[in-house]
Protein backbone atom coordinates (compact mmCIF):
# COMPACT_ATOMS: atom_id res chain seq x y z
CA UNK A 1 0.00 0.00 0.00
CA UNK A 2 1.28 3.47 -0.82
CA UNK A 3 1.63 6.04 2.00
CA UNK A 4 -1.60 7.70 2.24
CA UNK A 5 -1.74 11.68 1.49
CA UNK A 6 -3.98 14.61 2.12
CA UNK A 7 -4.15 16.77 -0.65
CA UNK A 8 -6.54 20.23 0.01
CA UNK A 9 -8.36 21.64 -2.53
CA UNK A 10 -6.93 25.60 -3.19
CA UNK A 11 -9.63 26.60 -5.01
CA UNK A 12 -10.97 30.32 -3.81
CA UNK A 13 -8.89 30.26 -0.97
CA UNK A 14 -7.53 34.25 -0.43
CA UNK A 15 -3.67 34.63 -0.23
CA UNK A 16 -3.74 33.87 3.26
CA UNK A 17 -4.94 30.62 3.16
CA UNK A 18 -3.21 29.51 0.17
CA UNK A 19 0.20 30.10 2.03
CA UNK A 20 -0.92 27.79 4.84
CA UNK A 21 -2.31 24.87 2.53
CA UNK A 22 1.10 23.25 2.25
CA UNK A 23 1.99 23.23 5.89
CA UNK A 24 -1.68 22.21 6.74
CA UNK A 25 -1.71 19.54 4.13
CA UNK A 26 2.03 18.18 5.71
CA UNK A 27 0.11 18.46 9.20
CA UNK A 28 -2.43 16.54 7.87
CA UNK A 29 -0.66 14.05 5.72
CA UNK A 30 1.78 13.15 8.74
CA UNK A 31 -1.81 12.51 11.43
CA UNK A 32 -3.14 10.36 8.73
CA UNK A 33 0.08 8.49 8.00
CA UNK A 34 0.92 7.67 11.94
CA UNK A 35 -2.95 6.83 12.25
CA UNK A 36 -2.51 4.65 9.71
CA UNK A 37 0.19 2.78 11.39
CA UNK A 38 -1.54 2.71 14.46
CA UNK A 39 -4.61 1.07 13.36
CA UNK A 40 -2.77 -1.58 11.05
CA UNK A 41 -0.63 -2.39 13.76
CA UNK A 42 -3.76 -2.99 16.33
CA UNK A 43 -5.96 -4.61 13.34
CA UNK A 44 -7.40 -7.71 14.43
CA UNK A 45 -9.98 -8.38 11.96
CA UNK A 46 -12.94 -5.48 12.60
CA UNK A 47 -15.04 -4.58 9.13
CA UNK A 48 -13.46 -1.99 7.06
CA UNK A 49 -16.58 0.55 8.18
CA UNK A 50 -15.06 0.31 11.65
CA UNK A 51 -11.45 0.36 10.52
CA UNK A 52 -12.60 3.22 8.52
CA UNK A 53 -13.72 5.00 11.72
CA UNK A 54 -10.97 4.55 13.94
CA UNK A 55 -8.70 5.96 11.04
CA UNK A 56 -10.64 9.37 11.53
CA UNK A 57 -10.52 9.22 15.14
CA UNK A 58 -7.07 8.55 15.23
CA UNK A 59 -5.96 11.15 12.46
CA UNK A 60 -8.32 13.62 14.59
CA UNK A 61 -6.29 12.84 17.65
CA UNK A 62 -3.19 13.65 16.18
CA UNK A 63 -4.35 17.06 15.02
CA UNK A 64 -4.43 20.43 16.77
CA UNK A 65 -8.21 20.40 18.60
CA UNK A 66 -9.03 23.04 16.40
CA UNK A 67 -7.93 22.06 13.35
CA UNK A 68 -9.27 18.50 13.90
CA UNK A 69 -12.98 20.11 14.41
CA UNK A 70 -12.34 21.71 11.31
CA UNK A 71 -10.99 18.73 9.52
CA UNK A 72 -13.95 17.01 7.30
CA UNK A 73 -12.13 14.62 4.45
CA UNK A 74 -13.20 12.75 2.00
CA UNK A 75 -14.50 9.56 3.56
CA UNK A 76 -14.19 7.20 0.73
CA UNK A 77 -10.49 8.03 0.23
CA UNK A 78 -10.39 7.41 4.14
CA UNK A 79 -12.09 4.35 3.45
CA UNK A 80 -9.98 2.97 0.88
CA UNK A 81 -6.89 3.43 3.17
CA UNK A 82 -8.96 0.95 5.06
CA UNK A 83 -9.81 -1.32 2.64
CA UNK A 84 -6.10 -1.71 2.09
CA UNK A 85 -5.55 -2.15 5.85
CA UNK A 86 -8.20 -4.66 5.78
CA UNK A 87 -6.75 -6.60 2.66
CA UNK A 88 -3.52 -6.59 3.60
CA UNK A 89 -4.49 -8.66 7.04
CA UNK A 90 -6.58 -10.86 5.22
CA UNK A 91 -4.90 -15.07 4.19
CA UNK A 92 -3.10 -15.19 1.02
CA UNK A 93 -2.50 -11.33 0.79
CA UNK A 94 0.07 -9.13 1.61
Amino acid sequence: MSEPHVTLDGTGLEATRQHLRDPLEEQLTSALRAATDRVRADYTGEPVDEVCRRLLDETRAGLHPDIAEGFTPDMDEFCRVAVAIVRQDAPGLS
